[in-house]
């Protein structure tokens, strides 16, 4: 029980076995479930069911066939191609020897997890969640259902027949903008980066209602799996007569928005405990009309899964103003603390903390101090006094940055340049922004721990986090300037727009940066999924509801060149393409016709009985500079929470550019951001890293013990599972190579975009 609290593959080719069908895979292992005995591996513990693995995101599996002995012989055992320019960030799940994946221009398919043969596919389901599904079953294990959200409906598909379940819901389909507090005809976004969790016969949900000035509420809610019905609601910025109320401005439930799980839930069934990482208030960086300490805003929650009921929370960041909000899974451990075994949880954070609480009654395992920390200079702000340290633990990033600092492979013309920018900017973890100056704050908005950068192994209270050290510059601007300046030269709009809300995750040269390569945009985003886009964003990317849609044409201009002409015009009118195999439906449930959604329609002022600042000020993430300080960039490391002490700690990853120079162990810029991790019973850890790797590591002291290329860039979590009596471990592979990395997808014979599986050799099973 854990609890917690306040060798290169891309010449690789092969012929794929032939597979039974799904009927016959799902049913020839029922009776396996519940037969683990005396130490034996379950059904269940075969299987990869969940997002992350399982409830508690420890992403520790018992399979021991792959060991230490014998890691350096895994090899790819098979690949299924994408077919298709899509970055697919997706955990697979595999249920009874069936993995589900997206592919195929987001289609639902299910495969063999043997062998990679396709068994059925439901097509087109474009705006599905990115990163996993959920996957649920009645106890006769006869009703069986893949829940999901659809762009910002949810849905269920039938897990055998692939086909979409009417009985859920209205027809099929449950709004997820129903119940915000807000208009849902103005609300463009909601829908969650992650899939959410499900627990008995529930599906708990966060969401992603973007970061602009009036976003909607990231409220928490529940849904009945077989008929949709909402269970229960929490409100993340607490309504009148609430606990927490008081921490706002008393009309703020009415305005305020984020507050929002878009990361990571992880549940104590045994319990029925469900742990939340909660994200900022908006506006991120500037809460002049937010005064107070903002619950639940940057804090780690536990509810009473089974009603939404409050148990406790600890707050890591009070009145956020650098967007520090929580994302990665908070991890379920037992350890031995002061001669007791305690069930506890483990949270990281963005600003490179990890905070350990008795996980039922959420008292802390060692004293946190709150520190004074600078206040703040920009009129209307009062930035909170302290900040939560966590001083017995050492810290997982570092926190300080000066000009002795800075990247020692940058040109002496970069290195002049930003030894003048230090030396006017102000530095530290929680110097609030300023108008008046720039604040370099390290690890930055996405920096630290992030979505899938945390596992355990959890009957022996070690966690293990993958991070990354990633400044932020910030300075604000009024608003109403920014506009002016964006919108003042409209030869230049589309450029000015880029380098306005783009520039910042996307590079200066259009190249990626956080975010993808734009470049040669116009020959794969047609203008009208372009502006959906903006308006309501995608995976990480907020939306940009607020931005005029005569801004945004150019926005398309500028970044499509020469392809932004007519020649998508007919495309929106064509049915859609059905990809070649066993298509058995397509589209997912339609959804009822409403009132389409109006750029510029959302909530774009206070309401008229609401005090309000005088004026709102905005900055960009400041998210252009990942190599700004010398290496390490990424890094991955084990904590014993036994001890309080840090195990072992190790670069993740090599840069291509500083290697070229000599360097050595620096880890990659953003090297682990959207990555993740495998613990095995037997003490092996898998990780991937940016620039296609996909590393084995002795779990105890960090020893690489193998390595292996992918044939493209890998995002998203991998997933481990046993199928036939052969341990497999697939990743996918299916982004393109950026300027630190080698890309291999040009090499001769490299294989295309895939989620590739590696297993030992047969003979060795």
């Amino acid at each position: 029980m854990r609890n917690f609290k306040a060798q290169s593959l891309f010449y690789f080719s092969g012929t794929l076995l032939a597979g039974v069908c799904l009927f016959g895979h799902m049913a020839c292992n029922s009776s396996l479930r519940d037969t683990g005995k005396n130490g034996a591996t379950t059904l269940a513990d075969r299987n990869w069911e969940e997002y992350g693995g399982g409830p508690d995101q420890s992403k520790y599996v018992s399979l021991t066939q792959i060991n230490k002995a014998n890691v350096s012989q895994l090899s790819v055992a098979w690949t299924y191609a994408t077919s298709d320019s899509t970055e697919y960030l997706f955990n697979p799940i595999v249920v009874d020897n069936v993995m589900y994946v997206v592919a195929k221009n987001y289609s639902l398919v299910a495969l063999d997890a043997a062998t990679g043969k396709e068994l059925w596919i439901h097509a087109n389901l474009k705006g599905i969640t990115w990163r996993g599904l959920n996957y649920w079953e009645s106890k006769d294990r006869k009703d069986r259902r893949i829940i999901f959200s659809l762009n910002n409906n949810l849905q269920a598909i039938d897990a055998a027949t692939g086909k979409s379940i009417l009985s859920f819901g209205n027809n099929g389909v449950v709004s997820l903008k129903e119940g915000l507090n807000r208009d849902p005809a103005t609300i463009g976004r909601v829908q969650s980066t992650t899939p959410g969790r499900v627990f008995e016969d529930l599906i708990i949900l966060g969401s992603s209602p973007g970061e602009n000035y009036f976003s909607p509420p990231g409220y928490l809610r529940a849904y009945n799996v077989l008929t949709g019905k909402l269970v229960w609601t929490f409100h993340t910025v607490p309504q009148p007569g609430e606990y927490g109320y008081d921490t706002w401005p008393k009309d703020a439930w009415k305005y305020a928005g984020g507050v929002n799980t878009w990361g990571e839930i992880s549940v104590d069934t045994k319990r029925g405990i469900a742990y939340f990482p909660l994200g900022s208030p908006t506006y991120d960086y500037y809460g002049a009309d937010r005064a107070g300490s903002n619950l639940y805003g940057n804090c780690l929650l536990a509810l009473d899964a089974r009603t939404g009921k409050r148990l406790w929370h600890f707050q890591f960041v009070h009145h956020d103003l650098w967007d520090y909000d929580l994302t990665a899974a908070p991890q379920l451990i037992t350890v031995k603390h002061n001669g007791k075994k305690i069930d506890a949880v483990a949270q990281a954070t963005k600003h490179g903390f990890l905070f350990t609480f008795n996980r039922v009654t959420g008292e802390p395992l060692w004293p946190i101090e709150e520190r004074p920390v600078p206040p703040s200079e920009m009129p209307g702000e009062k930035a909170w006094p302290t900040q939560p340290f966590q001083p017995a633990l050492a810290p997982f990033t570092r926190h300080t940055v000066a000009a002795d600092d800075l990247n020692p492979y940058f040109t002496a013309e970069q290195t002049a340049q930003w030894q003048k920018r230090l030396a006017a900017a102000r530095t530290g973890l929680f110097t609030p922004p300023s108008d008046q100056h720039e604040i370099v704050v390290i690890p930055g908005a996405v920096g630290g721990a992030n979505l899938g950068n945390t596992a355990a192994d959890p009957d022996k209270g070690i966690v293990y986090i993958s991070s990354q050290d990633y400044p932020s510059v910030y300075k604000l601007e009024k608003m109403e300037d920014k506009e002016a300046r964006v919108n003042g030269a409209t030869n230049n709009r589309g450029m000015k727009a880029y380098q306005q809300y783009c520039q910042a995750c996307h590079g200066e040269n259009r190249a990626g940066a956080a975010g993808p390569s734009l470049i040669d945009l116009g020959k794969r985003v047609d203008p009208d999924n372009f502006k959906n886009v903006v308006a309501t964003g995608k995976g990480q990317m907020p939306g940009f509801q607020h931005i005029d849609e005569k801004t945004v044409n150019e926005l398309y201009r500028y970044l499509a060149g020469d392809n932004a002409g007519n020649r998508f015009a007919a495309a929106k009118k064509e049915a859609p393409v059905m990809p070649a195999g066993n298509v058995v439906a397509s589209g997912g449930v339609p959804v009822p016709e409403t009132a389409p959604f109006v750029r510029g329609s959302g909530m774009r002022f206070y309401p008229h009985d609401v005090d309000t600042p005088a004026t709102r000020y905005v900055s960009d993430y400041g998210l252009e500079y990942p190599d700004l300080m010398k290496p390490v960039w990424s890094s991955i490391m084990a904590y014993d929470l036994n001890t309080g002490t840090v195990k072992w700690r190790r670069a993740l990853g090599q840069d291509a550019n500083a290697a070229a120079k000599g360097g050595k162990n620096t880890g990659i810029p953003i090297g682990s951001q959207r990555k993740g991790m495998i613990v095995t019973s037997n003490g092996l850890l898998f990780a991937t890293s940016k620039g296609g790797k996909v590393y084995a590591f002795d779990a105890e002291n960090g020893e690489e013990l193998w390595s292996a290329d992918l044939p493209w860039e890998t995002y998203g979590m991998p997933a481990m599972y046993e199928a036939n009596g052969r341990q497999f471990i697939v990743v996918s592979a299916t982004s393109p190579f950026t300027k630190e990395s080698i890309d291999r997808s040009k090499l001769p014979g490299a294989l295309p975009r895939s989620y590739v599986v590696f297993a030992l050799p047969e003979k060795i099973k």
